[in-house]
């Protein structure tokens, strides 16, 4: 019996590609057709751009969609899912925009797929408009391995805003189903988190003496002395800067980053940076406003689960009502303070 397409308005809420990437998502695990319209309506530039008709055509080819719309500025597709095939499969943005969105569009769904996959991506893999490759690396897929998913990156070239020419690859290992995640209290205790930072300065064509720059601006400004400390000289196509500040072990790290920036200095990067840590720190939450909201999909797969973070933003809020919409699945929310929100499904 086919089922009946479910019409999805793209202007809603935040109005951005979540909302495509996630019905796009929840479309194949479920074999539910959909039409989103009005994407991106609110946007300066409507519809799809380069990389979210990527992560349609990627849908697309792993499941043997039958789509209408996929076309640049495109602000309606119809997109009727056949069954996922896990193989090996590559997928080229030609600009900088995230093939870390394009690879979270697709893989809950090849991971579900009954056998292994492995994806390879061209494009940016840090633009500062989305979360980057060394977030998704080092924090959201160690969430992901607290719920039963095991992947492994192997980065060849790293991809900055604007040039973008990144290239990497994942291998997915298949699991049966998602075990619930359970994020509740930080992933070190306070009097620890000293311990557990860790600083990293990626740089491409880029003074050292940028890097070091950023890292002792962060240090002076926490008062720590000690934290892990990292440069990393990487290839890329282009030039590039990424700071990164994290804190917790194993599966539970919250990352916070900023891109460096033509005028921008060293000091500049590493104090914005910085000012997102202590926030967070500040909040006693377990699971920071990004990773929070690429969470939601897999908790509402495992069926249970629940986190605290210290922003519900528009994203978050966004991201629940698609999944309600598509999967019936009603992730709850309770505000506990200020600058804490509970996450949960029971």
């Amino acid at each position: 019996m086919n089922k009946k397409t479910i019409l999805i308005d793209g202007s809603k809420g935040e109005g951005g590609g979540q909302i495509l990437r996630t019905a796009l998502s929840l479309s194949m695990l479920l074999n539910q057709p959909i039409e989103i319209q009005k994407i991106r309506a609110g946007r300066k530039k409507p519809g799809l751009m380069r990389q979210h008709l990527t992560c349609v055509l990627a849908a697309q080819q792993i499941c043997d969609a039958i789509v209408e719309g996929a076309e640049l500025g495109s602000q309606r597709i119809k997109f009727t899912p056949a069954t996922t095939k896990p193989r090996e499969y590559e997928f080229k943005i030609g600009t900088a925009g995230s093939t870390v969105l394009v690879c979270q569009t697709v893989l809950l769904p090849l991971a579900l797929a009954g056998k292994a996959s492995k994806v390879i991506l061209h494009g940016g893999t840090h633009n500062g408009m989305s979360p980057s490759l060394t977030f998704f690396e080092q924090s959201f897929l160690p969430a992901l391995k607290s719920m039963g998913l095991d992947c492994k990156i192997n980065t060849h070239k790293l991809g900055f805003f604007p040039a973008g020419g990144g290239s990497w690859q994942i291998d997915i290992n298949p699991i049966e189903s998602l075990s619930p995640c359970v994020f509740e209290k930080p992933g070190t205790e306070l009097e620890q988190q000293q311990n557990h930072c860790r600083a990293l300065s990626i740089i491409a064509g880029v003074k050292h003496s940028v890097a070091k720059r950023e890292i002792e601006e962060a240090k002076q400004l926490l008062g720590w002395h000690a934290p892990n400390t990292e440069i990393l000289e990487a290839k890329a196509f282009g030039q590039g800067n990424s700071f990164h500040l994290s804190v917790g072990h194993k599966h539970q790290i919250a990352m916070f980053e900023q891109m460096g920036e033509l005028g921008l200095r060293a000091e500049q990067v590493a104090r914005r940076t910085v000012k997102s840590l202590k926030h967070y720190l500040k909040s006693g939450a377990a699971v920071e406003e990004h990773l929070a909201d690429q969470l939601l999909l897999p908790m509402a797969l495992a069926g249970r689960g629940s986190f605290t973070t210290n922003v519900l933003s528009s994203h978050t809020v966004t991201n629940i009502n698609v999944i309600s919409q598509l999967s019936g699945v009603c992730i709850k929310t309770q505000q506990l303070s200020d600058t804490l929100w509970k996450v949960y499904l029971d």
